[in-house]
């Protein structure tokens, strides 16, 4: 992020107002136990009334929501622990700041030795006990207690956690609790009226409301699948897990975090859709963790800077980067370069949400992918597997060639991949290239996003097996731009290398 411009910090919710208790809990956290079968969880699919408001008031509504609200508390660990301004969940949020240090003469409290715990926000989903929450919310939980709207306090034990949604699923025992019910967040639209409940601060539950800003939101939090509301109804730090309902009372989203320049609420709250929470609650309480659908393709957004490269008019969908060897989009025909435009009909706006998608889409399912593939468009058929897990293996190579100055990629540096490199750069063995050794920061390339250690695989749709190679194609490309096709990070992506923006700069005193 640049420095220069206002960073935007990510806080999440729930850990962040994370308390000190001198009395520790009792409540112990089982090994995650699946159900014996899904919830049959409460739904009603249609859209929300967007006539005029009869009422000015939401009194009902909040009386009829909030028995399905809980006040979550974990205990973290047993350590030495300061209120500082850390991020971790074990402080106070803010302390650092000059207004809060004055009162402790610039020196941040230590506090002695004892049980750390943190706060967060609950929702009943199921009759009989099951509360959806944040994964951060109980991430590193030793024990956990749930406080239910009427006061009792009850042990939990963590049924099963997603940690690439954020969602965790927790037990409780008892019977005849107030479930929430779940709307469609899919019919949710920009504009309509919500209520954030939840316990911030533990102070006890609270109720703010708000519209729906965004939908689709992809904030960069670190999820594999984001696909969040946006709301400004206030979420404040003991929030996270907790609910987002319409003017009817059902949920939409569980909230999950906040985009704040000062770590405070600042009208940019995210939840996380009602679709995406009741398809993983299930699979958490069947099973105790989410099977996903896996194609075992790479696929970036279709930018209209990409799709110009590929000669395409189409400006959504999801660009294919890489297809894995053996994988179900190999075996369906899928190759670098096409774009997905649609999954059984629906249509794929973004990679993001073919990711979702494919994610919801039960291994072993048979799917129907639109494709674009040289300006047509074409169908294949695949079938999802279990997504596996990733890992990175070692390899062979040698030599050194340098950059060529004169080529399309000005100012990059290259060199074969040799073992040192596969170790150091964790590189799969099947992996072919030019890694970069170096880029010149002021370059079109370092502007693009070219970075050292990046392996350029492709250049102009040439494959690049060598830095010999990559030299040679980037000296006989013509013209200011160049698509280039990177492994970067575990991933494969394209990028456009546009040095037409440069020459003017570049000759400037």
């Amino acid at each position: 992020m640049n420095k220069d411009t206002l960073a935007t910090l990510l806080r999440r919710s729930a850990i962040g107002a994370a308390c000190l208790l001198a009395s520790g809990l009792h409540a112990s956290v089982d090994a995650a136990q699946p159900a014996p079968h899904g919830l049959a969880l409460k739904r009603d699919d249609h859209a929300v009334n967007r006539g005029p408001l009869e009422s000015s008031s939401y009194a009902g509504v909040v009386k009829r929501v909030a028995p399905s609200i809980v006040k979550i508390t974990i205990q973290i660990s047993h350590r030495h622990a300061s209120l500082g301004g850390g991020d971790d969940g074990s402080q106070f949020p803010g302390l650092n700041d000059p207004f809060f240090r004055q009162f402790f003469g610039n020196r941040i409290p230590v506090v002695p030795e004892g049980p750390e715990t943190g706060l967060g926000s609950g929702v009943i989903v199921s009759a009989d006990g099951y509360i959806v929450t944040n994964n951060h919310v109980v991430d590193g939980a030793k024990q956990v207690m749930v406080t239910l709207a009427d006061g009792r306090e009850l042990q939990a034990r963590v049924v099963g956690r997603d940690p690439q949604t954020d969602i965790a699923v927790v037990k409780v025992s008892a019977s005849d609790l107030p479930a929430i019910t779940f709307a469609s967040s899919g019919k949710v639209e920009v504009g309509d009226r919500v209520l954030a409940i939840g316990n911030p601060f533990g102070i006890g539950e609270t109720v703010t409301t708000g519209i729906v800003s965004a939908t689709g939101r992809r904030a960069g939090l670190g999820l594999a699948y984001e696909d969040f509301i946006q709301t400004d109804a206030a979420i404040n730090p003991g929030n996270s897990g907790g609910a987002l309902v319409d003017v009817e009372g059902r949920l939409v989203g569980i909230n999950t975090a906040i985009l704040s320049r000062s770590g405070g609420f600042q009208g940019v709250g995210l939840a996380i859709p009602a679709d995406l929470v009741g398809s993983v609650v299930d699979n958490l309480a069947a099973h105790g963790k989410v099977v996903r659908g896996y194609l075992g393709v790479g696929i970036q957004d279709l930018t209209p800077t990409l799709a110009d490269s590929f000669g395409l008019k189409q400006q959504g969908g999801a660009l294919v980067s890489d297809v894995q060897p053996g994988s179900p989009g190999a075996r369906a025909g899928l190759k670098s370069g096409d774009v997905v435009t649609a999954v059984n009909g629906h249509p794929v706006d973004s990679a993001g949400r073919l990711s979702l998608t494919v994610g919801e889409t039960p291994p072993g399912t048979k799917v129907t992918l639109d494709v674009l593939r040289d300006g047509r468009t074409e169908q294949f058929t695949a079938t999802t597997a279990s997504k596996p897990s990733s890992d990175g293996t070692g390899g062979d190579g040698q030599a050194l060639a340098p950059a060529d100055d004169q080529g399309v990629l000005n100012g990059v540096g290259v060199s074969d991949i040799d073992a040192n490199a596969r170790r150091e750069l964790n590189l799969p063995e099947r992996l072919s290239g030019a890694v970069i050794t170096g880029v010149d920061p002021g370059c079109a390339s370092a502007r693009s996003g070219l970075r050292e250690g990046d392996v350029i695989l492709e250049i102009n749709h040439h494959p690049v097996d060598s830095a010999k190679a990559a030299v040679d194609l980037s000296a006989g490309a013509t013209g200011r731009k160049t698509l280039v096709k990177l492994w970067s990070h575990g991933n494969t992506v394209f990028v456009v290398v546009d040095e037409t923006a440069s020459g003017a700069a570049d000759s400037a005193p």
